[in-house]
């Protein structure tokens, strides 16, 4: 039986932000669920409000008004410090340009968010190295960013994202970045984790090819979520 417990909550959330003595109002008291396990694609022109959404979500800005919660944690409530914490053990990041650290080897890369766990230096290397091997990147552990593809790089971000076993992974524009075939090997991998792991995902695109990849689809139409629910084949 699937699980229909909403991991995260949205309700009533609306966000602007000034400019001189301009306001633009991002969102508009969006409120909807996200239950575990699920793949959602969020959709829209540019300027809609998807990024904001997505940062709301992973608790790097907070709305004006409304309530986020994730597992059952009111998250526009905490201090910028428990956010800090928040987000360590229950966001994993996959962003559009990957943001590894070139000095570091991919296994290094992946071991960073570990290093605020408590873990011995051996138990993180073996975290970081059994993620390399879900990303089938595990023979280019010691390999630096600068001698990765553009596709190899994102699939170590990925290991990255996943390492801590977060509650969920938000990606921005994953494969705005890649070429088409780099950019199925991301997707694929992105829907073997929702599938096989269980991973709630949460992506902002603007391909349609990528959004097909995800089990809902939403759109942002100046800061207003379409009531419409386009769910495809699992």
């Amino acid at each position: 039986m699937e699980d229909t417990t909403p991991v995260v909550e949205i309700t009533n959330v609306s966000k602007s932000y000034h400019r001189d003595h301009y306001v633009l109002q991002v969102l508009n008291d969006i409120t909807f669920r996200i239950v575990s396990g699920e793949f959602l694609a969020l959709m829209g022109p540019s300027g809609s409000g998807k990024s904001t959404l997505l940062n709301l979500i992973a608790g790097i800005d907070k709305p004006d008004s409304g309530a986020i919660q994730v597992a059952g944690v009111d998250i526009a409530s905490l201090s910028e410090t428990e956010l800090a914490g928040w987000r360590a053990t229950h966001v994993g990041f996959i962003f559009q340009f990957y943001n590894l650290i070139p000095v570091l080897t991919a296994l290094e890369n992946v071991e960073l968010p570990l290093n605020l766990m408590g873990l011995s230096g051996k138990e993180r290397r073996e975290h970081a190295e059994m993620a390399l091997k879900v990303v089938n990147l595990f023979d280019r552990k010691d390999h630096y960013p600068g001698q990765l593809s553009g596709g190899e790089q994102q699939r170590v971000a990925i290991a990255r994202a996943v390492v801590t076993d977060p509650t969920i992974l938000v990606a921005d524009e994953p494969t705005g970045d890649l070429d088409r075939n780099s950019a199925e090997d991301v997707l694929n991998l992105m829907e073997y984790l929702n599938k096989e792991f269980g991973k709630t995902i949460i992506m902002v695109t603007h391909d349609p090819r990528a959004a097909r990849r995800a089990r809902v689809i939403r759109h942002l139409e100046k800061g207003v979520l379409s009531d419409v629910i386009s769910q495809t084949p699992l």
